[in-house]
C-alpha cells in the first residue's frame, strides 16, 4: 500500500516536472518569437522608409526610391506651394469646393482664417452667381530653406474669365512651410503652410510679362 502512495507521487511530480519544463519552452519560444517579430517588423520598416510605390490615375504600380529629404527640400516645398496655389485659387463654379477642400489639407488655420474672410466677404458666391472662372496661369515661389519653418513667398499669376471678358492680377502671397507627417494623398509632401498671409493684389495688362 506504501509501495503504491509513493508511487502515485512520484507520478505526480514527474507529470509537475513535465508541465514546468512545457510552460518554460513555451515561455522562451513565446519571448524569442516577439523579438524576431519585432526585428522583423522595424526591418520591414526601414526598408519602406526607402522604397515605396506609386499607383497612377491608370491603375499602374510605380516602384519609387525615396531620398533624403534635405536633397528634395527645395524641389517638394516648391511642388507644395504650385499644389496649394492652384488649388486655393484655381476656382470655378462646378469645382470650387473640391478644390478648396484638397487645399485646405496643405495648411493650418492660418490658410483657414484667410478662406473664411473670403467666404465672408462674398467671394465664392459671385463664382457661383456671375459663373466666373478664376484660372491660376502661373506660379513662382522663392524659399529659405535655411531656416525651420521655412518662410516662403508667392507670386500667383491668375485671370478671371466672365462670358468674352478677361482680367488679369498678379497676388503675392507669403508665409512658412513646417515639415509634418506625409499622408497619402491628401498630402503627399509632408509640409504645411502654416502663417499664410495675403500681400497685394495688383490688376496688370494683357500684355505684361510673367
Amino acid at each position: 500500500m506504501n509501495y503504491t502512495k509513493k508511487s502515485s507521487y512520484q507520478n505526480i511530480y514527474s507529470v509537475l516536472r513535465i508541465n514546468r519544463l512545457v510552460s518554460i519552452c513555451v515561455s522562451i519560444g513565446a519571448f524569442t518569437a516577439c523579438i524576431l517579430s519585432g526585428f522583423l517588423i522595424y526591418k520591414m520598416h526601414q526598408e519602406a522608409l526607402h522604397n515605396a510605390f506609386a499607383v497612377t490615375e491608370s491603375g499602374q504600380v510605380i516602384p519609387l526610391i525615396w531620398q533624403e529629404r534635405s536633397n528634395q527640400l527645395e524641389i517638394e516645398a516648391k511642388a507644395h506651394l504650385e499644389r496649394f496655389h492652384y488649388a486655393f485659387y484655381g476656382l470655378t463654379p462646378d469645382t470650387y469646393e473640391d478644390q478648396l477642400e484638397k487645399a485646405l489639407w496643405l495648411g493650418n488655420s492660418s490658410v483657414d482664417e484667410v478662406y473664411r474672410q473670403k467666404k465672408a466677404d462674398g467671394v465664392y458666391n459671385r463664382i457661383l452667381q456671375y459663373a466666373l472662372v478664376q484660372k491660376v496661369d502661373s506660379i513662382k515661389s522663392t524659399l529659405d530653406s535655411k531656416q525651420s519653418p521655412y518662410p516662403f513667398r508667392t507670386q500667383v499669376f491668375f485671370s478671371i474669365h466672365r462670358g468674352n471678358v478677361k482680367e488679369h492680377y498678379v497676388l503675392m502671397t507669403s508665409g512658412k512651410l513646417l515639415p509634418v507627417k506625409r499622408s497619402f494623398p491628401r498630402n503627399p509632401h509632408g509640409l504645411m503652410i502654416t502663417d499664410f498671409y495675403e500681400n497685394r493684389l495688383q490688376k496688370r495688362t494683357d500684355t505684361e510679362n510673367e
